[in-house]
């Protein structure tokens, strides 16, 4: 018999009661967190590899269709002047995926072949990420694709706050197994057949050689095999559709619980491998490197629409918010990639090393259609994240940026903005920027814009406006001071 407070059958109605109590509790608290869990959308990070400011049709290009990745931007809010945090791969994804410069914690450089195998180099494992955070507030979380923030054990997505992990971990991947059956490959070379410089096509035109960089494609598959987990699989899909495809995956598996999805394509980075259906759909450019390109650039839009039409189809769209940006700007030379209309490509702190094409959807929470002018940084994901999934931020050099997306706070994000990469340097606050490009121990003048009346970083005002490059290098000077040295 149920004891209530010492008392035996005299207290049985009150227990009858109590019992009745406890469960309408217990079903109220369970429809509550029912509640708290429907007001908290599902995330899809989409990060592409290398993709030109310029190329997109909502940031001006026409040359290639990219419709599923603009309805992003035509159901969301499209930012003119999103920035990353690094002009190249790795570095840019460790301050996007912690929300915190990398340089506060020494992940100022980029790791290439085996230097991936490096067992001190990675994302430090007393960074947390956002993946560590939302796993934390009851996400399944899930990478699908390339990682490139520590290519040994201890930095495995798997204990960085991934629950799934489908990809690679090093800088690139070819997409398809040697010998490349149904791509045409274009390969950087320092030699051609005969000996000379040039273009070099194969018989059967598959295999394309070009020296115009001066070196060789370096070798993406040394070592670093496609993982489902930790282990190897034997993949034969082109790797664009097989990330697409584990994406898909996941949200059909997932869509009834709050979900972290990072999509992390290796398109549109080398090696250039275009397939023979999107090659065909480009027959009208005549230079095949640009072809090439856009054919991957077309077949990472389609991807991106079979994820966004899986959405739809499990009847989540309007409550996942979906991101959409670059790591870093694109390599015109190696890629032909466009980062129009400013300056600079990927390895430069000019606007087209860092600033990326930024989208962000939100479908019954953020306006569509917009456009959204104000610097904003990958560093903003992280708080952004943490906040819509309920929890209180943590010290982050982002911020949750649904305030001002939506029109509550009219205040720019960001009074100024940092870069470092070695010798490469730059900062911004309001218009102004200055940047400065340095080899060696060689110590260059820092240089002066106002990205407002010139966006191109065409006319240096260094000499005109030296008050305003001084403030703004002291400036530089105090947030560097809160760095560290690179620790590797």
């Amino acid at each position: 018999m149920l004891r209530v407070f010492g008392c035996t059958h005299l207290c049985v109605p009150f227990a009858r009661l109590l019992a009745v109590g406890l469960l309408a509790c217990w079903a109220g608290m369970e429809r509550c967190n029912i509640a708290v869990a429907a007001d908290r959308p599902s995330i899809v990070l989409i990060l592409a590899d290398d993709l030109g400011y310029g190329e997109l049709g909502c940031y001006g290009g026409e040359e290639i269709p990219t419709p599923h990745i603009d309805s992003i931007a035509a159901g969301g809010v499209r930012m003119t002047d999103g920035y990353v945090t690094a002009p190249y791969c790795a570095a840019s994804r460790a301050g996007l995926i912690t929300g915190r410069y990398q340089t506060r914690f020494g992940f100022e450089f980029n790791p290439i072949g085996a230097r991936n195998e490096d067992p001190d180099v990675g994302l430090p494992v007393r960074e947390k990420t956002i993946a560590d955070d939302l796993r934390l507030a009851g996400y399944a979380t899930s990478l699908v694709g390339k990682w490139h923030l520590g290519g040994t054990a201890k930095f495995h997505p798997h204990r960085r706050g991934f629950d799934e992990f489908y990809g690679f971990m090093h800088e690139g991947h070819y997409f398809v197994p040697h010998p490349w059956s149904g791509v045409k490959t274009w390969l950087r070379r320092k030699t051609l057949p005969d000996g000379g410089q040039g273009r070099w096509t194969s018989d059967d035109g598959r295999v394309i050689w070009s020296t115009h960089m001066g070196y060789f494609e370096p070798a993406y598959n040394a070592n670093n095999p496609i993982l489902r987990g930790s282990q190897p699989v034997q993949e034969t899909a082109h790797l664009t559709d097989a990330i697409t495809r584990e994406a898909v995956d996941f949200i059909d598996r997932s869509h009834q619980q709050p979900f972290f999805l990072f999509v992390s394509y290796n398109a549109v980075h080398s090696p250039m491998q275009g397939t023979d259906s999107y090659l065909q759909k480009f027959a009208g450019i005549e230079d095949i490197h640009r072809r090439i390109f856009a054919a991957m650039l077309s077949h990472l839009d389609d991807g991106v629409g079979r994820i966004l039409r899986q959405l739809d189809e499990t009847g989540i769209r309007d409550d996942t918010l979906v991101v959409f940006l670059s790591d870093n700007g694109g390599p015109t030379r190696e890629l032909t990639s466009s980062n129009a209309p400013l300056r600079g490509e990927k390895g430069s702190v000019y606007e087209g090393g860092i600033r990326i094409p930024f989208l962000m959807q939100w479908p019954s929470k953020l306006p569509k259609g917009e456009t959204y002018t104000h610097p904003v940084t990958s560093l903003d994901l992280a708080a952004t994240f943490r906040a819509v999934s309920g929890q209180v931020d943590r010290s982050t050099d982002g911020v949750n940026l649904l305030p001002f997306l939506t029109g509550s706070q009219t205040e720019p994000p960001h009074s100024q903005l940092f870069w470092r990469i070695g010798g490469r340097q730059a900062f911004r606050a309001g218009d102004w920027k200055i940047v400065r490009h340095g080899r060696g121990n060689s110590v260059p003048k820092w240089e002066l814009y106002n990205l407002k009346n010139d966006i191109a970083e065409s006319t240096n005002l260094a000499t005109k406006h030296a008050d305003k490059l001084e403030h703004l290098a002291r400036q530089w000077e105090i947030l560097n001071a809160e760095m560290i040295d690179p620790a590797w």
